[in-house]
């Protein structure tokens, strides 16, 4: 082999960087905006001849110059990358690639989670890792089964993912929340009843299991409305939360919020998403062409995932509020409701709920701790998650908001 050597390329090194963004662009991708390690491959010369970057457990913007393809550098770069990653304690990784690279990195060791055609593919490098997460949820599902709040039983799940009949403690057989056939009521924002329209236009019948996913940043309101309301038309809501710390509010604090603000709700399972469900703040974006493509393809290749977990745990429809203000969350919702009814599911957008006559949202909270405007942020949140942020616990997170130069999302 010549005598090329690898090296890491840092953040201030100003010729190296400029060498890196004319590599990614000869070979169709732009630098990501989230990297925390790159490294270059340079020639006897000292040229850049190829490169590969990770951030958290991911591995990112991978580039062979094309006049050096062929010579087996990409493998070199990927074992230094998987290198650093165990350095890092990263043995479970992932990386997200073309379809038409797919089978390179298949060769290396990497298998497939999900793909969106002639767009992108989803792979990790272990062969059971999505098959074991699956196997967590139902896990997951069955102990909160067993372990209903206040002793209480939730929905029974059959071995194949249907609802068994509910039992009460005494042996009685339990009512459940809309029957097969039946209508759920279901409560707008200010208290008056709402029709339930599906995706195509027409009422529909509520049964089985829904789903929600959420990065509750923090629990709002507006995000126990869209709890309750899921919770009081299903009989048993899986609920997602992001678990990804990629937010002004950790995970743990963020699950803690959400579990405690939905406390009441008999019928709801709490998930963490686990590395299968990402945030749009670091999904990657250097092979898109720009912001909107990027979002239009994680919402493609998150709904793929989801397909595969609904599959699973028997979810057949998915709520989300609506989005009167957010270009990534507008998107995203449009996507949906035209792509889930494709896999059987339901897309059901909830009216959000409202505050002083407008939307409550995880921005407008973090604005008003940014603003330190208390009033405020009692007619936003539950008093679970109010208690929090009046505590000397959170003094870390709020001075985060606080000092953050943006706090609301678009």
């Amino acid at each position: 082999m010549p005598d090329y050597y690898i090296a890491q390329i840092r953040p201030g090194d100003i010729r190296g960087s400029q060498a890196l963004d004319l590599l990614l662009q000869a070979e169709g991708i732009r630098r990501d905006a989230n990297l925390d390690y790159t490294c270059g491959m340079f020639d006897r010369e000292g040229s850049l001849i190829a490169t590969g970057s990770c951030f958290g457990n991911t591995l990112r913007c991978l580039a062979v110059s094309s006049s050096h393809q062929g010579e087996g550098l990409m493998n070199q770069i990927v074992t230094h990358l998987m290198e650093v990653q165990v350095g890092r304690c990263n043995t479970h990784l992932f990386l997200y690639t073309k379809c038409g690279s797919a089978k390179f990195f298949e060769d290396l060791g990497f298998y497939e989670i999900a793909r969106v055609e002639n767009q992108v593919v989803f792979m990790e490098n272990r062969r059971n890792g999505f098959t074991d997460y699956l196997g967590r949820l139902k896990a997951e599902t069955a102990q909160a089964a067993q372990d209903g709040p206040s002793g209480e039983s939730l929905p029974q799940i059959g071995s194949t993912g249907e609802l068994l009949p509910q039992i009460g403690l005494t042996g009685e057989l339990l009512p459940r929340l809309g029957p097969p056939g039946s209508l759920c009521p279901r409560i707008g924002p200010t208290g008056e009843p709402l029709p339930q329209i599906g995706s195509t236009g027409e009422p529909f019948a509520q049964r089985g299991a829904a789903a929600i996913v959420m990065n509750a940043n923090p629990f709002t309101l507006g995000h126990q409305y869209l709890v309750e309301q899921a919770a009081a038309c299903n009989e048993l809501v899986h609920l997602f939360i992001v678990s990804e710390d990629a937010s002004l509010v950790p995970f743990s604090v963020r699950e803690r919020l959400v579990k405690e603000g939905t406390a009441h709700i008999r019928n709801v399972c709490c998930h963490s998403s686990g590395p299968y469900i990402i945030s749009s703040a670091t999904f990657p974006s250097y092979f898109q062409k720009d912001e909107e493509a990027v979002i239009e393809s994680h919402a493609r290749l998150d709904l793929a995932v989801f397909r595969r977990i609904a599959e699973a745990l028997g979810i057949t429809r998915r709520y989300v509020g609506e989005e009167p203000t957010s270009q990534v969350t507008g998107i995203y919702n449009q996507i949906m409701e035209e792509q889930l009814p494709n896999a059987g599911i339901e897309c059901i957008i909830v009216p959000r709920k409202t505050a002083c006559g407008k939307a409550i949202s995880a921005s407008a909270v973090r604005k008003a701790v940014k603003e330190k405007d208390t009033e405020l942020l009692a007619g936003l949140v539950p008093e679970s998650t109010l208690r929090y942020f009046l505590s000397s616990e959170a003094e870390d997170v709020v001075g985060r908001i606080q000092a953050a130069e943006n706090v609301i999302h678009y």
